[in-house]
């Protein structure tokens, strides 16, 4: 349901960023899905808003392999 890596999650848990699981049985965890669903809506109206950071684009011209082929000039 959220496309992110499992570290990722935790991480983002750890810091109050993500909603925070609870044990199912004794090797099973989970998480809400209506917090879930909450906190998507969240990071939604967020991305909507300008209000996330994203990150810059990366420098193609920097490759050490596969590096950018000059343009024909025109």
């Amino acid at each position: 349901m959220v496309p992110l890596a499992d570290t990722t999650i935790y991480d983002m848990e750890r810091h109050g960023e993500f909603p925070r699981r609870f044990n199912l049985t004794a090797r099973c965890v989970v998480w809400d899905l209506a917090e879930v669903e909450a906190w998507i809506a969240a990071r939604r109206q967020a991305s909507d808003s300008d209000q996330l950071k994203r990150a810059p684009s990366p420098d193609v011209r920097q490759r050490k392999r596969r590096p950018v082929k000059a343009r024909p000039a025109s």
